[in-house]
């Protein structure tokens, strides 16, 4: 099988390239992603915790799922494949806005992603994929600002980025 590759794009999300995977993160090199949130009728999110055999961020709790999109797929498109893939189940999705972060991890690898934060609506259960997550569950946006407060290191950093910065986002997408 073959490494997946990313989207290596400028500031302005223009591509201008494509890299493995692993390469793009062990470079360091600015690469397209996508967060989708996932909320219910109560607002509540859908957290998923990463499997415990991840590269990166194992066990850590993050949004409801999050990768890379493919060469010639649209940011929807690679949304709802990757939501499919690791939760089961599909949604409409809308793309809300983007932002660049950089986080550089204990393990030699960094994050520098263009990432497109995108939200959905979904009310029953998921049936995971124990290949990408370990867990999940509801909680409410005021809950989960709580919990990042007294728990910092169980969510993943690109998680706190979006929840800190754009949390109003969340709360100003309700059903």
């Amino acid at each position: 099988m073959t490494e997946e590759k990313v989207i290596l794009v400028n500031e302005q999300d223009e591509p201008i390239g494509l890299m493995n995977k692993l390469e793009a993160h062990e470079k360091a090199v600015l690469h397209r992603a996508f967060s989708v949130f996932v909320l219910n009728s109560k607002n509540e999110i859908m957290l998923q915790q990463r499997a415990h055999h991840k590269y990166h961020s194992p066990l850590l709790w993050t949004n409801t799922c999050c990768s890379h999109q493919r060469d010639g797929e649209t940011n929807i498109q690679a949304g709802t494949r990757r939501l499919y893939e690791e939760m089961g189940f599909k949604t409409e999705l809308k793309e809300l806005f983007h932002f660049i972060y950089k986080a550089p991890f204990d393990n030699g690898l960094t994050e520098h992603e263009l990432d497109h934060v995108m939200i959905g609506y979904y009310n029953e259960e998921p049936q995971i994929n124990p290949e990408e997550v370990e867990s999940w569950k509801w909680m409410c946006i005021e809950a989960v600002r709580q919990d990042m407060i007294q728990n910092p290191d169980i969510y993943t950093v690109w998680f706190k980025i979006i929840f800190d910065e754009f949390y109003h986002y969340l709360e100003d997408h309700k059903i």
